[in-house]
C-alpha cells in the first residue's frame, strides 16, 4: 500500500489515503507519456497557416506578352510561383498536426504520470477544498497555510465556482475536475493539490 498523507485546510494531519500498490506503474510508459503529451501538443497547434494556390492569387488570364520576339523569357501568366505577387510553391496549407492515441496508451501514460507524482511526494491530499466567497486573498492565505506555492495544479472532485473565480487571479495555478485531469497537466506542474474526493475518482481512472 502506498500512503499520502491527508491534510485539513490548516495544513494539519488529520489521516492517511491508502492506495494499493499495484495501481502504480512505475515500470514502464516513459514512451507512452512522451507520445501523449506530443499529440496533445499538436493537436493544440492552429493549423491555419495558408498561403495562395496559382488558381487563388487574383490576376488576369492574358498573357502579359506576347510569346516571341521581345527578347524577354516567354510567360504564360501573371500568377506564376517565380513571380513576386504570384502563387507559393508547395506552401503551407491549412491541417490537423493531432495523431492518433490508442486508448491503452493513453491509459498506461496517465497511470505513470500519476505514479511518479505520488513517488515523489508531489501530490497532497486535502480533506476538503471549497471557499464560501471568490476572493483571491482569502484563497492565497488557504494555499500559504499547506505550505505550497505556485505553480501548482488543484484536481478536484468538482470544482467550486467561488474556488474557481479566485484562483483566475493567481499567476500559474489550475484548477481542473479529477475526472478530466490530462497527463500533461500532471506533468506540468511540480505540485498537486486533491481533495478527498477527487482523489478516490483519480483511484477509479487508475483501475478502469
Amino acid at each position: 500500500m502506498s500512503n499520502v498523507k491527508i491534510l485539513d485546510m490548516k495544513g494539519s494531519e488529520v489521516g492517511d489515503y491508502a492506495l494499493p500498490t499495484e495501481l502504480l506503474e512505475l515500470q514502464k510508459g516513459t514512451q507512452a507519456v512522451h507520445d501523449v503529451v506530443v499529440a496533445m501538443q499538436n493537436a493544440r497547434r492552429a493549423g491555419t497557416a495558408c498561403t495562395l494556390t496559382k488558381g487563388e492569387v487574383a490576376g488576369t488570364g492574358a498573357k502579359p506578352w506576347k510569346q516571341k520576339g521581345t527578347g524577354r523569357a516567354r510567360a504564360g501568366y501573371r500568377q506564376s510561383t517565380i513571380w513576386r505577387g504570384g502563387a507559393a510553391t508547395f506552401g503551407p496549407r491549412p491541417r490537423y498536426y493531432g495523431s492518433k492515441i490508442n486508448k491503452k496508451v493513453a491509459k498506461l501514460a496517465f497511470r505513470r504520470a500519476l505514479s511518479e507524482k505520488l513517488n515523489d511526494g508531489e501530490i497532497r491530499v486535502v480533506e476538503q477544498f471549497a471557499m464560501e466567497a471568490a476572493k483571491t486573498k482569502v484563497f492565497a492565505s488557504m494555499i500559504d497555510a499547506l505550505g505550497v506555492k505556485a505553480p501548482l495544479l488543484l484536481i478536484l472532485d468538482e470544482i467550486d465556482p467561488n474556488l474557481a473565480r479566485a484562483s483566475r487571479n493567481v499567476p500559474l495555478v489550475e484548477v481542473a475536475r479529477a475526472t478530466d485531469v490530462n497527463v500533461y497537466q500532471l506533468l506540468r506542474y511540480p505540485t498537486v493539490i486533491v481533495n478527498s474526493a477527487g482523489m478516490e475518482q483519480l483511484k477509479t481512472r487508475l483501475e478502469k
